[in-house]
């Protein structure tokens, strides 16, 4: 009892980067900075690219807007225990410390989510009501939409601290990853998990599993709204609006899916495709949406060519 009436009321969590391979984190951790300063540079460009040209403030890219600020905070939330441990071999974190961690990284994964699912809607809009596109999704509605996607993220997630802060724990707790997720921290309590476990499903039900299924109903509403356009130029055109999206949307999904599925049966897989896995489901998102929009999307990548001609001469 004595364990859990001192060291397990501040119990200690170490971090795991990529076990085995300590003695070369100092040339891992050339990519992953690049990753990290990639993503972080191209979605602040979106946001300053659609902030500074008033012929972009329309709903599409107000909705990618929120995409970048999310990919923006999930980059950043992860950031500061990645490189502890890359560039300073600091695998220790206080339990506090990776709570709030856990609680961002979900709250930006959800909302990430979200958007992706209001960015289905608002193509649509645009492809179904093309001359009502403005007036049906209207500054007042973006703004509300933004509201909603944020406020059910952090309900959500808010009550699995306080379950997770009930449980007891080791004096010495090993987690799988360079951050801290809910699922891993659960595995680690030496006490009942059962409402935590049920909570963090519902959680996940209720936000990136209905928001997949949604997802799915939208593209099969566009697809059934492109086949019924006369002009098979006009339904190529109307397709292509979606290409970026659904890139986007493959980039999030397919990574969540393999972590997930190696979470559950990879129990002989090796500890680094775990944490390789992990990476990939949090970093590859931030990375590749502002280069999927600045590459598929024309009044984007225009705007950013413009913008270095100008700075360069």
């Amino acid at each position: 009892m004595s364990v859990f009436n001192s060291s397990a009321l501040y119990p200690r969590f170490l971090l795991t980067g990529l076990s085995g391979l300590e003695s070369r984190y100092s040339l891992i951790s050339i990519p992953i900075f690049l990753v990290y300063a990639t993503s972080i540079a191209g979605n602040i460009t979106i946001l300053l690219i659609i902030r500074t040209e008033p012929s972009l403030h329309q709903p599409m890219y107000y909705f990618l807007s929120m995409l970048a600020l999310t990919d923006l905070g999930l980059s950043t939330t992860t950031l500061p225990t990645m490189f502890s441990i890359f560039w300073f071999h600091a695998r220790e974190i206080s339990f506090n410390a990776c709570l709030v961690q856990m609680y961002f990284i979900h709250v930006f994964s959800i909302i990430e989510s979200a958007v992706l699912l209001a960015m289905a809607f608002d193509r649509f809009v645009a492809i179904r009501e093309p001359l009502r596109y403005v007036a049906i999704l209207t500054n007042g509605v973006i703004t509300g939409i933004g509201l909603a996607i944020a406020g059910r993220a952090l309900a959500l997630v808010f009550p699995a601290s306080f379950l997770l802060k009930r449980l007891q724990y080791r004096s010495v707790n090993i987690l799988s990853y360079p951050f801290c997720l809910h699922q891993d921290l659960i595995k680690t309590t030496v006490s009942s998990r059962r409402v935590s476990s049920i909570y963090g499903l519902m959680v996940v039900i209720c936000s990136m599993g209905l928001d997949s299924v949604l997802l799915l109903l939208s593209y099969i509403l566009i697809l059934g709204t492109v086949l019924n356009i006369a002009s098979k130029t006009e339904r190529v055109k109307a397709l292509n609006t979606c290409i970026s999206h659904i890139c986007a949307v493959l980039t999030f999904y397919t990574p969540m899916i393999g972590l997930s599925m190696i979470h559950r049966y990879g129990q002989n897989v090796s500890p680094i495709v775990h944490v390789l896995m992990a990476n990939i489901y949090l970093l590859v998102p931030p990375l590749m949406n502002p280069i999927v929009y600045s590459v598929k999307t024309k009044q984007i990548r225009d705007r950013i060519l413009k913008k270095f001609k100008q700075q360069k001469f």
